[in-house]
């Protein structure tokens, strides 16, 4: 006999259809236009910073394309290790649409190293160029996340918290079965939601820290910011995860949320030991030329305001 439902919480009646729209008899996905809408305003927030930075915008329009395809396809790789036992009887549904299946940490690492490859190509600053996309990559993250909640996917345990999501029976792990845990009585935490608003408070944060004190930082340190932010959140996030990827018992998302969080601190550390190289990103071109023209004053022949 199943045990008792004990979650007596009325989940939030959403169960998305994860197709937005169909084009002929092609399904367009919620899960892809999010990417779509998070890859604009991520192109955005990419080009106004380095043009605040006083960086070639050019080179957005360049690379964006080049570590968005290395992400994709990272990201694909490690979601389809992760997910193996799905896709083993099945290989060509790696390649074959929908692609609703992407691994952060996939995508972080291969984009990473498109991106070192392009700005040594292109005689550009790795470190500078990462604490552009910093605040970037934290604005695709709180946009793209909910393809998630279209696929009804990223979800963690049954939970009576007022925010809890209704997860359709047929997209349930095999823990919470629909026998137990009835639909309509019961909600799930909404894992992708704290993943979007991390995200969208990282941004903000990140971006207030470049204004306040970034003419003082050493290029790259917003974006090691960023390496610890997101690795501490999906390391917690992780405990309320089930059927992970594990090795050793140990989920895989903790143990590279941990060399990458405590990696990025070593970085931070060793670049800022004394007597360390003194590079600073020194004040934006347009902060500067406030300063001058303010030192100067206004040109002869017209009255200052």
């Amino acid at each position: 006999m199943p045990a008792p439902h004990l979650v007596p919480a009325e989940p939030i009646p959403l169960a998305p259809d994860p197709v937005a729209f169909w084009i002929g008899g092609f399904p367009v996905h919620w899960y892809g236009l999010c990417y779509v809408v998070g890859l604009a305003a991520t192109y955005l927030v990419l080009v106004r910073e380095a043009r605040r930075r006083g960086l070639d915008t050019g080179v957005v329009d360049r690379g964006l394309a080049v570590v968005t395809i290395a992400g994709l396809v990272g990201g694909r790789i490690y979601h389809v290790i992760d997910q193996w036992d799905r896709y083993s009887d099945d290989p060509l549904a790696i390649v074959l649409p929908p692609y609703a299946g992407l691994g952060v940490f996939g995508a972080i690492i291969a984009g990473a190293l498109a991106m070192v490859v392009v700005m040594r190509l292109w005689g550009q600053s790795f470190w500078r160029w990462a604490d552009v996309v910093a605040p970037a990559a934290f604005v695709m993250q709180a946009v793209a996340r909910w393809g998630n909640f279209f696929n009804q996917e990223l979800y963690g345990p049954p939970t009576d918290l007022a925010w809890g999501i209704t997860i359709g029976c047929r997209y349930r792990v095999t823990q919470w079965p629909c026998t137990t845990y009835p639909e309509a009585t019961t909600g799930f935490q909404p894992l992708f939601l704290y993943e979007s608003l991390s995200g969208a408070l990282g941004a903000v944060v990140l971006l207030w820290v470049a204004r306040r004190w970034g003419s003082r930082m050493r290029p790259g340190d917003l974006f090691l910011a960023w390496v610890v932010w997101y690795s501490v959140v999906r390391f917690a996030l992780e405990t309320l995860r089930v059927d992970n990827w594990t090795v050793g018992g140990m989920p895989t998302a903790m143990i590279v949320s941990t060399v990458l969080a405590v990696g990025a601190l070593a970085v931070f550390a060793w670049r800022h030991r004394p007597n360390a190289d003194a590079d600073r990103w020194g004040e934006p071109p347009a902060d500067r030329g406030a300063e001058v023209d303010a030192a100067v004053g206004p040109p002869s022949g017209r009255p200052s305001a």
